[in-house]
């Protein structure tokens, strides 16, 4: 199975920090964000992984490099030129490189101490989401879930964790543009094409200059 991290937004929230880094780059106990990642999804058994650039993103191959050092061969989806497409176009985008498998996507501004399933069976949906507790920032949350069904709206609704399985099926009918995620999900949870689980471990959205020095004073637990 391939994975995909992305990398390629502007990271609005992040300023003054992002003026001149990409969030994925930021430092996490000494290290840059993304690196966890690579790092995890290598132990994981991954052996392909694609990053999608654009803000700055010059700056990721060049710190990053081609992978070798974690094992993985690291492969740029570039969106400079066309500006950042949002986590679904640049899905698509990416799409020749994923292939027609199933793939894992990850989002490149998450620290977590999930485990990457490298054998993941999607046993015939077209996505599977991990959920978390809702934090501060998200209580209202995203989706509900019934026997690993993911639903849109429930009594009890959790928030998705940016780590996903994926048919790629679910992109291949988008044009390559600036697309969100959400609605592509939300349709297909309509048909009950999604499944899902919940995630209690470690999990933060690093969305803010202040979830950052809150992760970065937490007992590392996450290599």
């Amino acid at each position: 199975m391939k994975a995909m991290i992305l990398a390629a937004g502007r990271g609005e929230r992040m300023r003054p920090l992002t003026d001149t880094i990409p969030k994925p780059l930021l430092p996490v106990y000494g290290k840059p964000l993304i690196e966890w990642h690579i790092q995890k999804l290598s132990k994981s058994g991954f052996k392909e992984i694609i990053i999608n650039i654009a803000h700055l993103g010059h700056l990721l191959p060049k710190t990053l490099g081609d992978g070798e050092r974690w094992g993985v061969k690291l492969i740029y989806s570039d969106e400079s030129e066309s500006g950042a497409l949002e986590s679904a176009g640049g899905i698509r985008n990416a799409l020749h490189l994923l292939g027609d498998d199933v793939f894992l996507v990850v989002n490149g501004d998450i620290f977590c101490d999930y485990t990457f399933d490298e054998n993941f069976n999607l046993n015939n949906k077209l996505a599977h989401l991990i959920l978390v507790p809702n934090p501060n920032h998200n209580q209202k949350g995203d989706f509900g879930l019934d026997n690993a069904l993911v639903l849109n709206n429930a009594n009890e609704m959790y928030t998705f964790s940016g780590i996903g399985y994926y048919n790629s099926k679910l992109f291949q009918h988008i044009p390559i543009s600036k697309a969100p995620l959400a609605p592509l999900l939300r349709e297909a949870i309509k048909n009950k094409e999604v499944s899902g689980e919940v995630y209690n471990g470690l999990w933060s959205d690093i969305g803010t200059p202040q979830r950052l020095k809150d992760i970065n004073e937490i007992t590392p637990s996450a290599s």
